[in-house]
């Protein structure tokens, strides 16, 4: 039942997606790496969250609230306000301008030599990052909720690489095959199963712990465990409460609005309306995001305590130990999705990328359309077998799979940031400004991450603070370079009439509610 159950949700939104596909233009640019610029709010919300609401996340996160507590739902509710920033400001811009990727607008407001750096920049991101951590920490949790080493006699690492495999395989058709809407569709599916599965796994578990009451359950948790509810982290915690103010909201600012893998999906966006709304959507539901991302851990810390010896086993041990064996099938069906989407997503941002930053750039700069695509779906197959290939041998991560995550993601996250933002609020900043930003700021970092890692160990403030003293160093270069040598003529975007950018009429109103709901929420678990 529980093999039937996961082989025939999986087979639904694979034929769905499929269908939903079939009337779209995949030869041309817009219509494989953007859904032919036809994705509406729900679609744009839904894969928002699943391109999110991820495994490295469900499993990595449950794992750092395992450890920590509710202190580590900054990462959560703090992208709701990302996400009211990108879509007031950063959206409006992005359609305007008419871009399939982030580095395009790079390459109008500086060069194309910047552009290329940072599409390199991306693509080495995800290939030695993102790809391969979305691939061991899904199979992981495959692994160890249908307990595959027992079932199949295997070893727990052979385990590991049939799930890598076959994730990498299944989601590789997805993505490379399938373009954007393909993905798009089968995230918004899977979101909404991912959204029911995710919540049942907190509800069973506190009915579990309060004998068949909910309300038993929170109230015998928080007693228990009042020091797992303290939202104000210390300066030794993973998130101390300082980093919210400096890095951490910098972090988020990147990841909802200007990584490729992530706002590609607004950019898609049939007009600035439905671009607005879907991610003000995404927003308000991403506040409810800890109860599927954090209380799962608080809870299997109070029920299996010490004996668990690796955090990342968290979640998959909770949901094997709490779910009935006839949900079991399902929830493995959705979980199995939103590990796709991640990686489906990444692996479409770096075929968008690579074909048209890079092929048609340097490559052939006569290429067809059709032509760039299939340059793209040839480079994305290669992609895929690399990040298979790299993926089990992340077993040894240090300090968790998410933390861990974050941390990496800083050489290409605040350089990319900080000429993003210095590019739209200033107009006569140069290109040679933004190419030494960008340089310089993922040499130190990196510089940073080697020191810190060996000899300097614990010599440094946390990497957030870190992040947040190198944004603030690029600016102020950037913006020294462009006083010293400004470009000849100011930068003025012009407006291609890709979509509508008519804003919609509430989205600010929304956005102040959402932010306000943040902070209360700050307020009552401080």
């Amino acid at each position: 039942m529980v093999i039937i159950s996961f082989v025939a949700f999986t087979l639904l939104v694979a034929i769905i997606s499929y269908v939903a596909t079939l009337k779209t233009d995949e030869t041309s640019s817009d219509g494989f790496f953007l859904g032919g610029r036809s994705l509406t709010a729900v679609v744009i919300a839904g894969s928002l969250l699943l391109t999110n609401l991820s495994t490295e996340q469900i499993v990595g996160l449950n794992g750092q609230s395992f450890a920590e507590g509710i202190l580590v739902m900054a990462w959560e509710t703090l992208a709701a306000v990302a996400m009211v920033i990108t879509a007031i400001f950063l959206l409006p811009r992005y359609l305007k301008g008419g871009i399939t990727t982030v580095p395009q607008f790079l390459e109008r407001r500086y060069d194309t030599t910047t552009k290329a750096i940072t599409s390199g920049l991306f693509l080495t991101g995800y290939v030695v990052v993102l790809l391969p951590i979305v691939l061991y920490s899904g199979s992981l949790a495959i692994s160890t909720m249908f307990d595959l080493p027992g079932m199949l006699d295997i070893s727990k690492e052979a385990s590991i690489w049939v799930c890598v495999i076959g994730i990498g395989v299944i989601g590789s058709i997805y993505a490379i095959f399938g373009g954007l809407k393909a993905v798009a569709v089968s995230d918004t599916l899977n979101a909404v199963g991912l959204l029911v599965g995710g919540i049942m796994i907190p509800v069973f578990g506190l009915l579990e712990i309060g004998n068949g009451d909910i309300t038993e359950g929170v109230e015998i948790i928080m007693s228990t465990n009042p020091e797992k509810f303290k939202v104000l982290g210390s300066d030794n915690s993973s998130v101390p409460f300082a980093t919210i103010f400096t890095g951490m909201m910098l972090v988020q600012l990147f990841y909802w609005g200007t990584n490729q893998a992530i706002i590609q999906r607004a950019l898609g966006a049939k007009n600035l309306k439905e671009g607005q709304k879907g991610l003000l959507l995404a927003s308000f539901i991403k506040i409810l995001g800890p109860i599927i991302v954090v209380l799962p851990g608080i809870i299997a810390f109070h029920m299996f305590g010490a004996t668990l010896t690796n955090a990342d086993e968290a979640y998959p041990t909770l949901v094997s130990k709490v779910l009935p064996l006839s949900l079991v099938g399902f929830f493995a069906a959705v979980l199995f999705g939103a590990i796709l989407s991640s990686f489906n997503s990444a692996l479409n941002s770096s075929v968008t990328l690579f074909g048209v930053d890079l092929y048609k750039q340097y490559i052939n700069k006569q290429a067809t359309e059709k032509q760039t695509v299939k340059a793209g779906k040839l480079f994305g197959v290669g992609l895929a077998i690399l990040a298979i290939g790299i993926a089990p041998l992340i077993a040894n991560a240090p300090d968790g799979l998410f933390g861990y995550l974050q941390q990496v993601n800083g050489c290409y996250s605040i350089p990319i940031l900080t000429i993003i933002i210095v590019g739209y609020l200033t107009k006569r900043v140069p290109a040679i400004a933004a190419k030494i930003a960008i340089v310089l700021g993922a040499t130190l970092y990196l510089v940073y991450v080697i020191l810190d890692a060996t000899i300097l160990k614990g010599a440094f403030p946390h990497f957030l603070h870190v992040m947040a003293i190198l944004f603030v160093v690029n600016i102020l270069i950037m913006l020294i370079i462009g006083k010293l040598y400004p470009r000849e003529e100011a930068y003025v975007q012009q407006y291609t009439k890709e979509v509508d950018i008519t804003p919609w009429r509430y989205t600010k109103t929304v956005g102040a509610v959402i932010c306000v709901i943040v902070i209360a929420i700050y307020v009552y678990f401080r």
